[in-house]
């Protein structure tokens, strides 16, 4: 058999239905399908191979999957963070009146290159964020995020749709340097979710793919919202579900809380191809319809939202609900590291119970592969290495002193790397990280320009009081030091 590329001498974690673990295994790749598994002995008889990778004291195993993040916010961070609801306020800003397609490409290259060395193949990118500040007044903006995470060779599912009403609102574009204002509609936003889609959902090879969304619709919305607000806000969110189904996109929402998906159900949103975020403090009868109508379930167990409640991810698997990990990354204090984010699960949910066997291992692990791929209708393509599954493949070194002595490498990849541990990743059979140093651009250059649209968007904005060390840093008051 010949091959472009076979891993040899790993331990290769499948993900497959048999969840096999081969100590000694090999991988073969031809024109970016996986194409042969099995022991290195067999396949070093049987493959002849243009590349040979020696995975020898490696795990080898299937490019991460992150459901839920924001694209944007790597740019913002910590910003304001201390400042009660002040960084959320900085996302509405900066996400309407300050950032030019300019910064939604660093951010996008900046992002992606986190996600890269921290092995994440395919994450999905709310293009905004702050609850319901979308991007979405030109496709300009999602335009620049798809390039920039091609030029990084990640795939990414870029979620977009209307801000909650009402409406309209007011952007900001900014021309040589000048900002300009301007009113936003619904039907303006609509549009350009529509326009987005119809550019870039399944392209470049299956790197780049659409998700629709709309703002949750909470009791506090129904209580605090004009009546006509309102009653818009569920036509508009039936419509945007509308043409989800119709077009064959994902649906999701982010900040599902107690009561919203009774709403959710109430106004036809969920099934199969629905993705619902943070779901905290559930009902029982929302778990069932949860289960009832195949809805899948986005757990940030590193989020704020899993501060403020719990997320019963638990309980939902075990009644056959769909549920996978998400970073909420990369702001306000957390990471694109899924290992951080998988480890977290364990702990939150094992504390919950006061059971240091709830939610074991591999199956946390099934969260951010197999099932993170399901959720994203992409099951059949990644989140596992199997034959004919496109090759997203990730190698992670054990000689570190945290992962030795270098037995039970499942168990070692789970409780104990961090993304830091990543040599290799390849993506659709190309490799887009080489011995954890080689990737496809200047990541200098990458810094540079994230770093000068940051300072941009800062100046603009005239905040830099919102990156001073706040004075409860120490968690004291200047007084008191």
């Amino acid at each position: 058999m010949q091959a472009d590329t076979l891993l040899t001498g790993g331990a290769v974690i499948t993900m497959d239905p048999a969840r096999r673990v081969i100590e000694n295994g090999a991988v073969a790749v031809s024109d970016g399908i996986i194409t042969a598994i099995g022991t290195a002995a067999e396949l070093g008889e049987q493959v002849q191979a243009a590349e040979v990778i020696d995975a020898t004291g490696h795990v080898v195993f299937p490019g991460l999957i992150d459901v839920h993040a924001h694209a944007g916010h790597g740019l913002i961070k910590t910003m304001g963070m201390h400042g009660g609801d002040r960084w959320e306020a900085i996302c509405g800003e900066v996400y309407t009146q300050v950032s030019p397609p300019e910064f939604w490409h660093a951010e996008a290259r900046l992002a992606a290159l986190e996600r890269l060395r921290f092995g994440v193949t395919t994450g999905v990118s709310l293009l905004g964020g702050g609850d319901t500040i979308m991007r979405s007044d030109h496709p300009d903006y999602a335009a620049a995020h798809c390039r920039g995470v091609l030029e990084v060779g990640t795939r990414s599912v870029v979620a977009i749709g209307p801000t909650r009403a009402p409406h309209p609102l007011t952007y900001a574009d900014w021309e040589s340097g000048n900002r300009r204002p301007y009113s936003v509609s619904f039907a303006q936003q609509f549009d350009t979710s529509k326009a987005v889609a119809d550019d870039w959902h399944n392209t470049h090879a299956g790197r780049i793919n659409i998700a629709m969304l709309y703002p949750v619709l909470r009791d506090e919305h129904e209580r605090d919202m004009a009546a006509q607000d309102y009653a818009d806000a569920c036509d508009q969110s039936r419509a945007v579900r509308a043409y989800a189904r119709d077009k064959g996109l994902i649906f999701t929402q982010d900040g599902h809380w107690r009561g919203s998906i009774r709403r959710a159900q109430a106004l036809g949103l969920l099934g199969p191809d629905a993705l619902l975020s943070h779901c905290i403090d559930l009902h029982d009868d929302e778990i069932a319809l949860a289960a009832e109508t195949d809805t899948k379930i986005a757990h940030n167990p590193s989020a704020n939202a899993s501060i403020a409640g719990r997320c019963p991810a638990t309980e939902m698997m075990e009644i056959g609900v769909c549920v996978v990990l998400g970073s909420d990354a990369t702001a306000p204090d957390r990471s694109g590291d899924m290992f951080r984010h998988m480890q977290q699960a364990m702990h939150y949910h094992r504390r919950h119970f006061r059971d240091a066997d709830v939610l074991p291992i591999g199956r946390v692990l099934e969260m951010c592969t197999i099932d993170g791929a399901k959720a994203l209708g992409m099951d059949e393509r990644i989140g596992s290495l199997e034959v004919g599954k496109a090759a997203d493949i990730v190698t992670l070194d054990l000689a570190r002193p945290h992962l030795q002595p270098g037995n039970m490498p499942a168990h070692r990849l789970v409780c104990f790397a961090n993304g830091n541990d990543v040599s290799n990743v390849m993506v659709g059979g190309e490799m887009v990280l080489r011995d954890a140093r080689a990737t496809r651009l200047d990541e200098a250059e990458v810094l540079r320009d994230a770093a000068a649209e940051a300072a941009l968007m800062v100046e603009r904005m005239g905040s830099a009081q919102d990156l001073a060390l706040p004075s409860d840093f120490w968690g004291r008051k200047e007084s008191q030091l």
